[in-house]
């Protein structure tokens, strides 16, 4: 690891020393603390990627007839994922990280368990509410404890390798679930997941240190969740970034409920579907790797801010192609993998320049931006999705209304500057 000197959220050069006790916290070493953190955040992804391949075999378990019905296997999911953050903030600020976080990855093992014995939509659906309710806690906990380790831009590298791990989970999981729908029911999909996170229990009760000390600890209250939200829409930095990187997960949100209705429905791609799926999240992951690999010597803001444009640029000559008919797969393809790829570059930046402000309060400041990012996101994605009808105009049009209100959004945070910070490097 690199350890020349790196500004900390107030600016000021952080030492190789200093660096090393952000690590020292957690009781581990630099490797395995991204690999655990990175296991602990991909149970989101794993719980959403994990499915789509199987929703026509759910839908056709439970009797429902509407395609876009199916969506809300993995919307409700995100719902309570999103809406659920806001409680685990306080209490991790309150009483520490590791007494939230193991029961939170437990809870979420005994709902997947449950979901094998679901024996309706309606039940399946509120034990996939269940798991994002305890996937919500894992990624509070996990967002507060890179928080109390990192800052500035070391934050940032550290959240994009960690969100590169992360996005290996959107590559093989379609294919796991296929893999696993060929040989067995859809229900030992719900097996895995509660296997994974018995293990993933497991492993963070034994290996990682409380990292949030004593002293540092906040008094829980109901105010300090409402402070906290005054705090973050008066601030310009945080609230813009937040609404920048919320307008482009709802972009990623279209893309995921759609995507098995486009590549299966619309182009028959059939068994191939998990393959194609898994393409467009290696290209995000990749790019991914290259952010982790620069930000610290180009900064977060031209990457994230060129990756933006290029989001709404790609999404708008998607539209437009749309518009004059359905294009051909291969175009359709590299268009979309070049939007999911831009995405990539967005939002460990975006998260990291949010939380810059926010130190002081990370765990409840966390909640905050989770509950706005996943669960807006969720709606407006959910929405785009609903509205499928065939084509890929309400995917292009969601994609590119999304990305141009997030630069706008980013124009007006930046004072009209994008590219560089306008306080000095970072």
């Amino acid at each position: 690891m690199d350890m020349q000197s790196a500004p900390d959220s107030e600016g000021r050069p952080v030492s190789a020393g200093e660096r090393k006790n952000f690590v020292d916290r957690a009781g581990i070493g630099f490797g395995e603390f991204i690999f655990l953190i990175a296991a602990l955040s991909s149970i989101v992804g794993l719980s959403i990627d994990i499915m789509l391949p199987v929703l026509p075999l759910i839908g056709d378990s439970f009797a429902v007839t509407n395609e876009n019905d199916r969506q809300a296997i993995i919307v409700v999911f995100m719902l309570g994922f999103g809406g659920a953050q806001i409680f685990f903030g306080p209490l991790s600020d309150r009483y520490g990280r590791n007494i939230i976080l193991i029961p939170a990855i437990l809870f979420y093992a005994a709902a997947s368990m449950a979901a094998i014995f679901a024996d309706s939509f309606a039940v399946l659906l509120a034990l996939r509410l269940a798991q994002g309710v305890g996937a919500a806690a894992v990624r509070i906990v996990v967002m507060a404890i890179v928080r109390d380790c990192f800052a500035g831009r070391d934050m940032a590298r550290v959240m994009s390798y960690t969100f590169t791990i992360f996005m290996i989970v959107p590559v093989v999981a379609p294919a796991l679930g296929q893999w696993i729908s060929n040989i067995a029911s859809w229900q030992w999909i719900f097996l895995v997941l509660g296997f994974a996170g018995t293990a993933l229990a497991a492993w963070s009760g034994l290996r990682i240190k409380e990292t949030l000390r004593p002293n540092e600890r906040q008094p829980l209250s109901f105010a300090g969740v409402g402070n906290a939200f005054m705090e973050i829409m008066k601030n310009r930095l945080a609230m813009g970034y937040t609404l920048g990187a919320t307008l482009c997960f709802s972009g990623l949100i279209a893309f995921v409920v759609s995507a098995q209705q486009i590549f299966q429905s619309m182009y028959d791609l059939g068994q191939w579907f998990a393959f194609a799926f898994a393409l467009n999240a290696a290209v995000m992951a990749v790019l991914n790797i290259a952010n982790g690999a620069i930000v610290r010597t180009v900064g977060m803001r031209l990457i994230s801010h060129s990756a933006l444009i290029a989001f709404a640029l790609l999404g708008t000559l998607l539209l437009l192609i749309s518009l004059a008919g359905q294009p051909p797969f291969w175009v359709s393809y590299i268009l979309l993998a070049a939007i999911v790829g831009a995405f990539g570059l967005v939002p460990g930046n975006f998260n990291a320049l949010a939380m810059e402000p926010l130190g002081h309060i990370a765990g409840t400041a966390s909640s905050v931006l989770g509950v706005i990012t996943f669960t807006v996101g969720a709606v407006l994605g959910g929405l785009v999705g609903q509205a499928y009808n065939g084509t890929l105009i309400p995917l292009a049009a969601g994609l590119a209304l999304f990305g141009w209100l997030a630069l706008a959004i980013v124009l007006w945070t930046e004072k009209g500057k994008l590219f560089v910070n306008p306080a000095g490097p970072r």
